[in-house]
């Protein structure tokens, strides 16, 4: 079943999460007329390859005008050829950008699909997908609706008083233009009456109306303390969780509406205050509520709009390489920018943009950028600049819902650093209730550093400075640092909201095993595509702990996480688990995408699981000895049926480079004791038959090693039946052993690949 299909057939609490993904980037009419094509295409790659992405941006667009044209509905022919319009507009000098988008897309769907499977998410999902933000949300709507509606009324009510206005005006003019003789007649003390009572009507509407707007003002400040800006502060949770692997729960299109329905109801309640100005030149008289009260209003309505345009300047997406565009917040120093090919070090993904879509309004906005501006001294030991411009033009982008942003893609430069002198590792003293704690060093890694971004204009006479910041950036100089640059990245997102903790490193909290698993999971699921059960992670808790009945409450100190190494190995858990993740992402995703890789299971689980199993039955785990490893296991039983178990030396990505892994498990041989070599993997545990689970990724090809003789690389061990379990490794095979196997099999099958049992 296509995918596409398996997200139709989910619950509606999980098809609301799908909104989230589809907007004019990628509009969901083109996911469903285009879905089998679209999830047959390799995004992930095409994102980081121009020359693929514009290829596959023409066939989208080729495919597109195809079903346009067998299209019957008129009505959803021409919404389809609007978009088609969009899409060439949009991506045709960028199609590396329309390739992460469906990418993005595509693997959020899969962990939509994958949660509503098994049913549970962990408390920072929850968090962001809870019921109670929902409501908020439909509240917030509520009196954002009421509000406009109060303002349009009180625009009538504006003209109704011009009106009233104009009728005393007139006829007080009238009156003073008779003949001075006529004035004591009683006709004239009449009209001197009813206009009294006009302007007393007057003066009542002028009241009625000034107490109208203060209270849609004081309505409107309660919103902007109470909802609007707790709103925005949630968005802003929400992307630091999207950046480390979370739900992609970003969109801003729903804070956008807020903000510019708050802002059009102040810039009309300030039109309205200026038409009550016009009004007093034309009639006033003693106690007038209008010079009165109106020059309050209006301070307070300026400062409202000045409030809240300066905080509707947010970054949409965070300073990212392209090279890595699932691990944002880390920059390496000397790569360049280009205006043409994104690969500048705010990537395609560094966005900046205002929530308010602004009347009389110049677009020409400059925004600068400044690195770690007002950074207080000594807290860094690196200092940056950014060589050429670094000052970008905010554009009003039609596409984004009419809001203005700036796209630093463009941006031509570079990140150098200089060290400071006297400073060559930042030095900080922890301090732990009150007294002293241990020196601790921090490393490049460790050392957090911001691009600020600010700009300056004036609307209707409101001068309003804005100025935004980034997350906080990992600065690396070798690509060596990036699982440690990442790990800081994580660690940060996870345990804070401040949007400028710069010594948060300084004395790092702990993270609870709940909320570390379930980032981890989100790891292996952005990177691979699957993510972990239960099972698996409550093994990296027992590796990560020890055993323990619940690892639930326990906490996690960041040196324990990824500085100090494991109990005897040369590594840190992190180091170990990113290794994983690269070896699977680079030489073991299909296997894993189809589940047959148990990968995280202890020796003693594993011997448990395969002791009752048929002889042949293997299984496949990740190597808890051996960096970015995996090995396999197989069971067999002794003459009185005690079992054996047999591991391999594991597979590393030098070894995997040579010779796929499924080929592997399908010509892997054991000699024992000179007898013929066979293959002892007989079934994928528990007992599924071997080329049944691996068929479809054995390489049709042989690998081609001699230039005139066909040969195929055949995985072989070793084994002395007469040896112990567990025995150390053979030597190399012997010339008798050589000539005996030169009898029994072909040219082709002469083994190149000696591997012996191995002890894990």
């Amino acid at each position: 079943m296509s995918q596409w299909k398996q997200i139709q057939q989910l619950e509606i609490k999980y098809l609301e999460q799908v909104d989230y993904l589809y907007d004019d980037n990628f509009p969901m009419d083109i996911r469903q007329v285009l879905a089998n094509w679209i999830e047959s295409q390799d995004w992930d790659t095409a994102a980081n390859y121009e020359s693929m992405a514009t290829v596959l941006l023409r066939n989208l667009l080729s495919q597109l005008e195809r079903h346009c044209s067998q299209e019957l509905n008129f009505l959803q022919r021409h919404n389809l050829k609007i978009i088609n319009q969009q899409l060439q507009r949009k991506y045709k000098d960028n199609p590396q950008l329309m390739a992460g988008v469906i990418s993005t897309c595509l693997r959020e769907e899969r962990r939509i699909i994958s949660t509503a499977c098994m049913q549970e998410q962990g408390p920072l999902e929850k968090s962001m997908q809870n019921s109670e933000a929902m409501e908020r949300q439909k509240n917030m709507d509520n009196r954002v609706a009421v509000i406009r509606s109060s303002v349009q009324m009180m625009d009538q009510a504006v003209k109704y008083l011009e009106d009233m206005q104009d009728d005393f005006d007139f006829r007080f003019k009238t009156l003073q233009s008779r003949d001075p003789v006529e004035r004591n007649t009683k006709v004239m003390e009449q009209e001197v009456i009813r206009l009294q009572e006009m302007l007393n009507r007057l003066d009542f509407k002028r009241k009625e109306i000034l107490s109208k707007m203060r209270d849609v003002i004081k309505e409107i400040e309660l919103l902007m303390g109470s909802q609007l800006n707790p709103e925005l502060m949630d968005w802003r949770r929400r992307q630091q969780i999207a950046c480390i692997g979370g739900p992609l729960l970003t969109s801003l299109d729903q804070l956008q509406s807020w903000f510019t329905l708050m802002a059009q109801s102040l810039f009309q309640i300030k039109r309205q205050l200026d038409k009550l100005g016009e009004l007093i030149l034309k009639v006033t008289y003693e106690s007038d509520p209008i010079p009165l009260q109106k020059p309050q209003m209006e301070e307070q309505v300026k400062f409202l709009i000045y409030h809240l345009i300066k905080s509707s300047l947010v970054v949409e997406k965070q300073p990212c390489m392209p090279t890595h565009p699932q691990k944002p917040l880390i920059i390496k120093t000397g790569v360049q920018f280009s205006t043409k090919v994104s690969i500048s070090l705010f990537s395609k993904c560094s966005v900046f943009r205002l929530l308010v879509k602004l009347p009389e309004v110049d677009y020409q906005l400059k925004i600068k950028t400044t690195f770690d501006k007002d950074l207080p001294p000594g807290r860094v030991n690196r200092q940056f600049f950014i060589l050429t411009n670094n000052t970008k033009v905010m554009d009003f982008e039609e596409s984004s819902n009419g809001c203005l942003t700036v796209d630093f893609r463009h941006l031509n430069g570079e990140i150098k650093y200089k060290e400071i002198n006297f400073l060559q590792q930042l030095k900080e003293k922890k301090v732990i209730n009150g007294t002293k704690g241990n020196e601790g060093l921090l490393s490049v890694t460790e050392e957090l550093h911001t691009l600020s971004f600010e700009a300056n204009f004036s609307i209707q006479g409101i001068s309003i400075d804005l100025e935004t910041c980034s997350l906080p950036l990992v600065v690396i100089s070798n690509v060596s640092q990036l699982p440690g640059g990442w790990a800081s990245v994580m660690w940060y997102n996870l345990l804070t909201n401040e949007p400028r903790n710069m010594g948060f490193f300084g004395s790092p909290p702990r993270a609870s095993w709940n909320q570390l698993s379930e980032v981890l999971g989100w790891q292996f699921f952005t990177f691979t595509g699957r993510g972990l059960n239960k099972e698996q992670l409550n093994m990296l808790g027992e590796k990560l702990l020890g055993q323990q009945v619940s690892h639930s409450d326990c906490q996690v100190s960041w040196s324990k996480f990824c500085k100090e190494n494991i109990l005897g190995k040369p590594f840190s858990f992190w180091m170990w688990l990113d290794s994983i993740l690269e070896l699977i992402k680079k030489h073991l995703l299909p296997i894993w995408n189809d589940n047959y890789i148990m990968g995280f299971v202890s020796k003693e689980t594993e011997r448990a699981l395969l002791k009752d199993q048929e002889p042949g039955t293997f299984l496949l785990r990740f190597s808890e000895s051996h960096l970015g490893g995996i090995t396999f296991t197989w069971v067999e039983h002794n003459d009185n049926g005690e079992a054996k178990f047999i591991s391999v030396e594991p597979y590393t990505k030098n070894r995997l480079s040579a010779l796929p892994f499924a080929d592997i498990i399908r010509n892997y041989k054991v000699m024992v004791d000179g007898v013929v070599p066979e293959n002892p993997l007989k079934f994928l545990y528990p007992d599924i038959p071997k080329d049944e689970a691996f068929g479809r990724h054995y390489n049709s090809q042989q690998n081609k090693v001699f230039p005139y003789i066909p040969s195929m690389l055949v995985p072989m061990s070793t084994l002395d039946s007469t040896l112990p379990l567990c025995s150390s490794p053979e030597p190399p095979m012997t010339p008798g052993m050589f000539d005996m196997l030169n009898q029994q099999l072909r040219p082709f099958e002469i083994e190149t690949a000696m591997n012996s049992p191995y002890p894990e």
